[in-house]
């Protein structure tokens, strides 16, 4: 019995890029990386269904990013504000 084989995302990825770029028919595309066509094409199909969603989620994770380090500079200030009215009533300034 024949083990599957697995590919790597990375794999993946250039088989569809290649797939995508028109340059070669799976027929050939798949001789040249020993995978069936129908595993190319269904890479390319993924690929062309999420390529929307990749530049999409990069906005929201920005978004996302720079909330997330607004609440930490808002939570560092009111530290240091706490910090600093203690230290000016223990010195009495």
């Amino acid at each position: 019995m024949k083990k599957r084989r697995s590919f790597s995302a990375e794999f993946k990825a250039r088989v569809a890029l290649e797939a995508l770029s028109g340059a070669h028919t799976l027929a050939e595309l798949s001789a040249k990386h020993n995978v069936h066509p129908n595993m190319i094409a269904q890479w390319k199909r993924r690929a062309q269904e999420n390529l929307p969603e990749l530049f999409a989620k990069k906005n929201d994770r920005s978004k996302e990013a720079r909330e997330a380090e607004i609440k930490e500079l808002h939570a560092k200030i009111g530290q240091l504000t706490v910090e600093k009215d203690f230290l000016s009533k223990a010195f009495g300034r």
